[in-house]
């Protein structure tokens, strides 16, 4: 019997209530050390050194899934023998999404296995999807056993299992769900898609917290962690890369869900941006980046007299103590008096960002509250607020100003600092020094 950290996966002989490596409370949980490890050593090939101008590239391209969010979040397709993760929330559309993409596969045969729903119900949800396809199989099973010697008999490109947490291996100690079964499963899944070149998806529950459920070794393991956010009632859905070998990590997928299930948002802006058409202060754009994908943000600002108290700073989708900096920057560099007024700040579209380059869209926002005057929604903002009001030059801005004139901007401001771009733009480009400069310049 052993003990270990589900929050870091360090592991211990014997309990105790701190953890010595992550420093959190009550988080070691019993697992049994004995079990298949011997039976599944035996198993392994023997591997042999080799000299790296000795081994070959592999030829494998990237599966291409008919979901062109879900391609992007995985760095570009499918990478054969890989093990992705996909988390999130109870009822957010996790089955749904790995469903859709076993129906509308095409590069193979796929084996979608459930622990969690009979096959009745699967064939009622895709009746439901308007969905259905040949290449895909069904099976209702929970032991790991079974389900290797049906993948062996099968054959398949694509592996689906829903869920890690249902998964039971016969000849290890816990019960269906404990850290010793999820860790044995996940192991044995992982030597099979690696051994197979099978391309492998996980579905997998979270906690309270919020984070995985399992030690945390599993998402170690495993190649590619995807989290899917978003609130049941919204009618949109995000997948974001936690982690990816094959790719860029911080990627962002886009979905709605609708009767048919969940279909992707090709162009973000048409729910980032409300195009409204009526004159309306303290809202102001800017940009953020999701990975390698630029975003175009509708920040909302209100600024009201201090009634009771001290003032208040409320901030939703943004870090509130980065809000705090920038106010004291505004009343410091350009002596806009905001000491005693209530700051409410909202970035739309359920996103939270963390990206600096949103900095000059939200003071711009901010002062067009406090003075109550309208800023143009052809306008965008694009620059880092330093400590001393200077305006600083952020990553892939020519990516930025691209996407801004594709939504048709009329004018961007940016740094002066910037770096000559490769190509002309059709937009009009405002180089910046510092705050003080362009606020006699916008509000002159």
């Amino acid at each position: 019997m052993a003990y270990v950290c589900t929050n870091c996966g360090l592991e211990y002989v014997k309990w105790q209530g701190k953890c010595d490596a992550c420093k959190e409370w009550n988080r070691l949980t019993s697992f049994a050390t004995k079990g298949s490890t011997k039976h599944f050593e035996n198993q392994q090939p023997i591997n042999y050194p080799q000299r790296l101008d000795e081994i070959q590239a592999p030829t494998n391209k990237r599966l291409l899934a008919e979901d062109a969010e879900l391609n992007r979040v995985l760095g570009g397709g499918i990478v054969p023998g890989s093990l992705v993760l996909l988390g999130g929330e109870p009822g957010i559309g996790k089955s749904t999404l790995l469903l859709q993409m076993a129906l509308q596969f095409k590069e193979g045969k796929v084996l979608y296995v459930s622990g969690e729903e009979t096959t009745h119900q699967i064939k009622l949800r895709t009746a439901r999807l308007g969905l259905s396809s040949a290449n895909c199989l069904l099976l209702q099973e929970c032991g790991l056993v079974q389900i290797l010697k049906h993948t062996n008999d099968l054959e398949p490109t694509l592996l689906i299992i829903d869920s890690i947490q249902t998964l039971y291996a016969e000849e290890e100690e816990g019960a269906v769900g404990s850290i010793n079964q999820i860790k044995a499963c996940t192991t044995r899944l992982l030597h099979y898609a690696k051994s197979s070149n099978v391309a492998l998806f996980l579905i997998g529950h979270i906690n309270k917290d919020g984070a995985l459920a399992g030690p945390k070794l599993l998402e170690h393991m495993v190649d590619t962690v995807l989290q899917f956010e978003g609130d049941k009632p919204c009618l949109y859905r995000m997948v974001r890369t936690i982690k990816n070998r094959f790719g860029p990590t911080s990627e962002l997928g886009i979905y709605e869900m609708k009767v048919t299930g969940l279909h992707g948002v090709q162009n973000p802006a048409s729910i980032l941006l409300s195009g409204k058409d009526y004159a309306l202060s303290g809202i102001a754009i800017g940009s953020c980046l999701e990975g390698t994908r630029p975003l175009m943000l509708e920040v909302q600002a209100l600024v009201t007299a201090t009634r009771y108290g001290n003032p208040q700073r409320n901030a939703t989708g943004y870090d509130p103590r980065r809000l705090n900096m920038l106010l004291a920057v505004l009343e410091k560099r350009t002596g806009i008096r905001l000491h005693d007024r209530d700051v409410f700040l909202n970035i739309t579209g359920g996103l939270r960002v963390d990206d600096t380059a949103l900095d000059l869209a939200i003071c711009m926002a901010v002062i067009g509250s406090l003075k109550d005057q309208v800023i143009s929604n052809l306008k965008c903002f694009i620059a880092e607020v330093g400590l001393g009001g200077e305006l600083r030059n952020v990553q892939r801005m020519e990516y930025r100003i691209a996407e801004a004139e594709k939504l048709g901007f009329k004018e961007v401001f940016i740094t002066a600092q910037h770096q000559q771009f490769a190509k002309p733009f059709n937009i009009k480009i405002n180089p910046i020094k510092n705050l003080k400069e362009f606020l006699s310049l916008l509000f002159s």
